[in-house]
C-alpha cells in the first residue's frame, strides 16, 4: 500500500517540478483563439477564460502548492521538534511556559489564525509558509514533548547520565533518535491538511499572486465559470484533493507499519 501511494506521489512531485518540461504551453500565455474551450486532444484539460492551457496551469500550480506545503511542514517540524524536546527534557517551569503559548495557539482554529497573520504580511509564497508554519509547529511540539516526557526516565538516559553525557549529547544523540518516528509520521498526516491550507489561503488571495498559477488560486479566479466551463475549475480541484489524499493516506499506513499512535 505505501508502495503505491509513493508512486502516486512520486509522479505528482515530478509532474511538478519538471512542469518546464512536459508542459504542452505556456502557463501564462493569453490566446484569444482558443478561449474557454473543453478538454480535446490539443488541450487534453482544456483552457481558461484567456485561452491559457489547464493542464501547463496545474502542472506549474503544482510547483507552488506542493513545495510551500512540504517547505512549511517542513519548517514546523523544526520548530516543533527543538521546542518539543527541550520542553519535555527540562521540565518545570519552561516546560510550563512553553505548554502555555502551545495551548494558546490550539485554541484557536488554525485556519482562521493563518488567515490572520498572512492579512498582516504582504500576500505571497513566503507568507503563505510563515503563516502555516506559525499555526502549525504547536502540533508537533506537543507531540515530542509528551514522548520526551515517557522517554526522559528511562535506564538508557539515566545510563547516559550517570556516564557524565552533556544535556546537549542527550538531548541529540539519545532522545532525537527516538522521536524521528513519530516525526515522520506526523509530517505525512500534516502535509494533507497543509496542501489544503495552502489553496485556501490562495483562494483567498493570500498566496502567490497572479499571473503566477497555483490550484487554489485557479479554483478562486474560475470559480465564476463552474457552470459554463467546469472542466476549469474541476481539474485544479481534483490536483488539491488527489495530492491532500495521497498525503493522508501516506501518513496513516506509516503510522500503521510502526505501530504509533499519533493524531491525525
Amino acid at each position: 500500500m505505501i508502495k503505491i501511494i509513493l508512486s502516486a506521489l512520486i509522479v505528482i512531485i515530478l509532474s511538478s517540478i519538471l512542469a518546464p518540461l512536459i508542459s504542452p504551453f505556456n502557463p501564462e500565455e493569453i490566446n484569444l483563439d482558443e478561449l474557454r474551450q473543453s478538454p480535446s486532444l490539443r488541450h487534453p484539460l482544456g483552457t481558461d477564460n484567456k485561452g491559457r492551457d489547464i493542464l501547463s496551469r496545474v502542472l506549474y500550480g503544482g510547483r507552488i502548492s506542493v513545495s510551500v506545503a512540504i517547505m512549511a511542514a517542513a519548517l514546523s517540524m523544526g520548530i516543533g521538534l527543538i521546542v518539543g524536546l527541550i520542553s519535555g527534557y527540562i521540565g518545570g517551569k519552561i516546560d510550563t511556559s512553553i505548554m502555555l503559548a502551545v495551548d494558546l495557539i490550539l485554541a484557536f482554529p488554525s485556519l482562521l489564525l493563518a488567515i490572520g497573520i498572512s492579512v498582516i504580511l504582504p500576500p505571497g509564497i513566503y507568507t503563505v509558509m510563515i503563516a502555516i508554519a506559525s499555526v502549525g509547529w504547536a502540533s508537533f511540539a506537543r507531540l515530542i514533548r509528551g514522548h520526551v516526557l515517557s522517554c526522559r526516565e528511562a535506564p538508557f538516559i539515566e545510563a547516559a547520565k550517570a556516564m557524565g553525557c552533556s544535556h546537549r549529547r542527550i538531548l541529540l544523540v539519545h532522545l532525537l533518535p527516538q522521536c524521528l518516528p513519530l516525526v515522520v509520521v506526523m509530517m505525512g498526516l500534516r502535509l494533507g491538511g497543509y496542501i489544503l491550507t495552502e489553496a485556501s489561503l490562495s483562494f483567498l488571495g493570500l498566496g502567490a499572486q497572479p499571473p503566477m498559477p497555483t490550484w487554489g488560486s485557479m479554483v478562486s479566479a474560475y470559480r465564476v465559470f463552474i457552470v459554463s466551463a467546469p472542466w476549469m475549475v474541476i481539474f485544479p480541484g481534483l490536483a488539491i484533493a488527489v495530492t491532500s489524499l495521497c498525503f493522508n493516506m501516506l501518513g496513516d499506513a506509516l503510522r500503521d507499519k510502526y505501530g504509533l499512535r499519533v493524531a491525525g
